[in-house]
């Protein structure tokens, strides 16, 4: 069996920058534990897998490690292979997928995805999230994620966390956040209990983020830095009940993975 195989830096302009993620378009799913072999290969974040259906898409993501319900940067990169390589007079595609439905739209040299708003709320601050950041919060709040907010960019950047601290917290991951020097906020992301230490760009976060700064700020348009080692770009919208995160793609590789029939 072949299946083709794409590597796309989202939330960049450039390779070697963003977040990178697999994408493998399928004529119909494959076993999960398949799927998830193939993410473990491929050992990046998020590995995208989506089946064309009536009207749209259905995609899953898997990180090394397990499926999860909501990706950002690796929705982006599928919405990219499409608008590329599977149809490129398309400009608006719909994924079906667990977290509902997501649609992307082409607009000049962005992308444009359309994510559920995720609002963080008030919570007490589980144990191990300050020695396991090392630095001391101004307030935690609590999403899919923890989400903890800090007074400067510095602050963010500064951060050395210990990965064996945070990776039993109990939520997917942990969102750092600050305003930004040059944006308006910035933020980085980890999650070692899905397999991965520090995210590079992470699109679902944001739609935490979003709501978060743009009442702090009150302001409905944003922009987003993540100040990860590789760094991205988001630009950003407040919807109400949505949020719309958008940004750059650039394709990496193209291949084909290929795998022996089982006896």
């Amino acid at each position: 069996m072949e299946i083709p195989i794409y590597q796309i830096d989202a939330f960049a302009g450039r390779v070697f920058s963003g977040n990178p993620a697999a994408v493998c378009p399928l004529d119909a799913w494959l076993d999960d534990a398949v799927m998830q072999s193939i993410a473990r290969e491929n050992n990046l974040s998020e590995t995208a897998f989506f089946v064309r259906k009536a009207g749209g898409y259905q995609i899953r993501w898997f990180t090394p490690e397990a499926e999860v319900d909501l990706c950002g940067h690796a929705t982006l990169a599928s919405a990219f292979v499409i608008f590329t390589h599977i149809d490129p007079s398309c400009v608006r595609v719909t994924f079906d997928s667990r977290s509902g439905p997501l649609p992307v739209e082409k607009m000049a040299d962005r992308l444009c995805m359309n994510f559920p708003s995720q609002p963080p709320v008030p919570c007490p601050e589980p144990d191990d999230l300050v020695q396991g950041l090392g630095k001391t919060p101004s307030c935690v709040l609590k999403s899919e994620d923890w989400f903890a907010v800090f007074e400067t960019e510095e602050d963010i950047k500064g951060l050395k966390p210990r990965m064996d601290l945070l990776k039993n917290l109990g939520l997917r991951g942990v969102i750092v956040t600050a305003p930004g020097s040059d944006a308006d906020f910035v933020s980085r992301f980890f999650a070692p209990a899905l397999g991965i230490e520090e995210d590079p760009v992470t699109g679902s976060a944001h739609s935490a983020l979003i709501p978060y700064w743009s009442k702090r700020l009150n302001k409905k348009s944003l922009h987003a830095y993540q100040v990860s080692a590789r760094g991205g770009e988001l630009f950003c919208e407040d919807l109400g009940g949505r949020v719309g995160i958008s940004g750059k793609a650039v394709q990496y590789m193209h291949g084909t993975i290929v795998l022996e029939e089982e006896p």
